[in-house]
């Protein structure tokens, strides 16, 4: 009975978990329509600003500590949907071993788009 118990309960967790990490919600989605979540995108570039593929960029939320990822494309371009507006976000980049500074998307912002460029000095 214990094992059984303490299965479901690693299986319930593990689900939470995986709803929290990958997935979007339907109040993320109906909040979104509201008007009451931003969007944070740009481009990581290097030296020259030339955009850099494939770098990941993490974006923290202050409030609850949690960590997204979203791997450049072939341009460098990165996008973050469905931020809270009442949240302070910290973004920063890596690639080929080097990161760019962290900047803050402050909750003050009231813009509902928010363009933030991360430049790398990549080591090649």
């Amino acid at each position: 009975m214990k094992k059984a118990l303490r299965v479901a309960m690693s299986l319930a967790a593990a689900v939470a978990f995986c709803l929290w990490a990958f997935g979007t919600t339907a109040k993320d989605k109906s909040d979104d329509k509201l008007g009451t979540t931003r969007t944070l995108q740009g481009q990581v570039l290097d030296a020259a600003d030339a955009g850099i593929p494939d770098a990941v960029v993490y974006l923290k939320n202050t409030k609850t500590l949690g960590v997204r990822t979203y791997i450049a494309d072939k341009d460098g371009n990165y996008r973050f949907t469905a931020l809270s507006l009442n949240v302070d976000y910290q973004v920063y980049a890596e690639a080929n071993g080097s990161r760019s500074d962290t900047k803050t998307v402050s909750s003050f912002d009231s813009r509902k788009t928010v363009v933030m460029n991360l430049k790398i000095d990549v080591k090649r």
